[in-house]
């Protein structure tokens, strides 16, 4: 096999990981062009198709699958060895979802800090679970319907994933809580999980004529706060918004929460007391918020 260009994988396995051209350029300082081409590239030099582009992003083609837990395992033991060379254990790398990191990390990162002047964090936000384990100074926070499987990582559940809906207070009268079918007239803001276009078909209740789509539950929530319309979107996620009322509550899904976000470490991560105390950082965050589980699953 012909020389393959290391920086191309590392913008491939980027790509992967956001599920979109677009964010992993932003990610990388390139151009999407650039991103795009590069990966052209790796593609003709492997002599297969790695990603399928379709218009919501691009997905993995089976080799592409393979290779990209591949790369990210290479990168993930070279990041791990990177760290013991250097003696960097004050350094932790966070993975979790755009909006997780936008509407619930960036919110504490004060706190962080404070909590843990020493340590440098460095998140790296992704669309998809991480295919690869974990390096030892690295957690990761995604939803699941159960806890991480992986043998090589410790998990923790932290807050079911209850769903709710959200609007500006100037939108509706305070005094009366729209139902179901009131709530459709009003405009709508959905996300890449598309939950209201599912909630309309369960209820019944045909097409919203006022329906705006956004990529990321993030913005669709920020287009809440602004007045835009209304947004379906996980409750730990706005409950700093809710506090400030800068957001109120309109809906609640009635059906109990089967997906939940968890916390994965490796287990044989870097300087346990740190790992452990940050771990207990996050938990506490999520009960002080209202929005730990609540009860074993």
């Amino acid at each position: 096999m012909q020389h393959i260009n290391l920086n191309a994988l590392r913008v491939f396995a980027m790509a992967a990981s956001h599920g979109n051209l677009q964010r992993a350029a932003e990610e990388l300082n390139l151009t999407r062009g650039a991103v795009s081409q590069r990966i052209r590239q790796l593609e003709i030099d492997l002599g297969v198709v790695l990603l399928v582009r379709g218009a919501r992003g691009v997905s993995l083609t089976p080799e592409g699958a393979r290779c990209h837990e591949a790369v990210s395992e290479a990168l993930s033991i070279l990041e791990t060895a990177i760290v013991d060379i250097g003696g960097g254990e004050d350094r932790i790398i966070l993975h979790l979802g755009s909006s997780t990191a936008a509407r619930w990390l960036m919110p504490r990162m004060d706190a962080f800090a404070h909590s843990f002047p020493d340590v440098s964090l460095t998140t790296e936000v992704h669309e998809q679970i991480l295919p690869r384990s974990l390096g030892r100074n690295e957690i990761a926070l995604w939803p699941g319907r159960g806890p991480d499987s992986n043998p090589e990582h410790h998990c923790r559940a932290l807050t079911d994933i209850r769903l709710v809906a959200v609007c500006s207070p100037a939108l509706v009268d305070p005094a009366r809580t729209p139902d179901l079918k009131a709530l459709l007239t009003l405009p709508l803001l959905q996300d890449a999980h598309r939950r209201w276009e599912k909630l309309i078909e369960k209820a019944g209740q045909g097409r919203a004529e006022k329906l705006l789509n956004f990529d990321r539950s993030a913005l669709a929530l920020d287009a809440a706060v602004g007045g835009h319309g209304v947004a379906i979107a996980p409750d730990y996620m706005i409950g700093d918004d809710l506090r400030a009322k800068r957001l109120v509550t309109v809906w609640t899904d009635p059906e109990p929460a089967t997906d939940r976000l968890y916390v994965s470490w490796s287990r044989s991560h870097l300087g346990r007391q740190r790992i452990s105390r940050i771990v207990a950082w996050i938990e506490e965050e999520f009960r002080k918020s209202g929005a730990a589980v609540s009860a074993p699953k």
